[in-house]
């Protein structure tokens, strides 16, 4: 797709998608004051907002190789200070954790050395944040081959971000108060089905009404 297809469609933009809608962006010009923080993977085949039907302002949008959210401590981390922000700043409610069909970061994990080589940055973000998905996906799920192993990384690594999640104070502090909900879903591309972890059933399926969320074993406990 070259350059001057992005200009025409900044161009369009300007023309028609912002005259039609100058209430919402003067009000935006204001500030924000999303909901919900989505964290999604890179891959450009996913628009959250698109996925989500969703208009400018309604979603904090965290984007990253891999949906992954490194563990609170880790030094220099852009996505533990963009949850911080959207958490402690923009009071958001829901956190969703998405990831996708046929990720090529999960992909890469799979067989990560034949990346050491080529992509040496990926291979470094893999390996020091994808370890624990790659581990459990290894030891847990060496029956599996093919299309079913890499579902089985994919789904296992949403869940790995929803517990590194949990490591974070103003996340375990606003799930303890009932301020907060966690939602792990991965999203199928051929499909365009949204599947949801139903802790219930222990399982992802397909998500119709209400979203499931994760919940937390402290939000339940309360001082006598």
């Amino acid at each position: 797709m070259p350059i001057k297809r992005i200009i025409n469609g900044l161009n369009d933009f300007q023309e028609n998608y912002f005259k039609t809608h100058q209430d919402l962006f003067e009000r935006l010009s204001h500030g924000q004051t999303p909901d919900i923080l989505f964290i999604t993977c890179s891959d450009s085949r996913i628009d959250p907002n698109l996925l989500t039907q969703t208009e400018p302002g309604e979603l904090f949008i965290i984007r990253n190789v891999g949906n992954i959210i490194p563990p609170h401590g880790t030094l220099n981390s852009s996505e533990g200070a963009g949850i911080e922000y959207a958490v402690q700043a923009l009071n958001i409610k829901e956190i969703i954790v998405c990831g996708h069909s046929h990720c090529g970061s999960m992909k890469g994990l799979l067989q990560l050395q034949s990346l050491s080589d080529e992509m040496p940055l990926v291979y470094d973000w893999l390996k020091h944040h994808g370890e624990s998905t790659r581990r459990l996906v290894r030891e847990n799920y060496h029956h599996y081959s093919g299309e079913d192993l890499l579902n089985v990384a994919i789904q296992n690594n949403v869940l790995t971000q929803i517990e590194n999640l949990k490591t974070y104070p103003v996340i375990r502090s606003r799930l303890h108060a009932g301020k907060l909900r966690l939602h792990a879903w991965v999203y199928e591309i051929e499909t365009g089905t949204i599947l949801a972890y139903d802790v219930n059933q222990n399982q992802f399926v397909p998500l119709e009404q209400e979203p499931f969320p994760v919940p937390d074993p402290l939000a339940m406990m309360h001082p006598s």
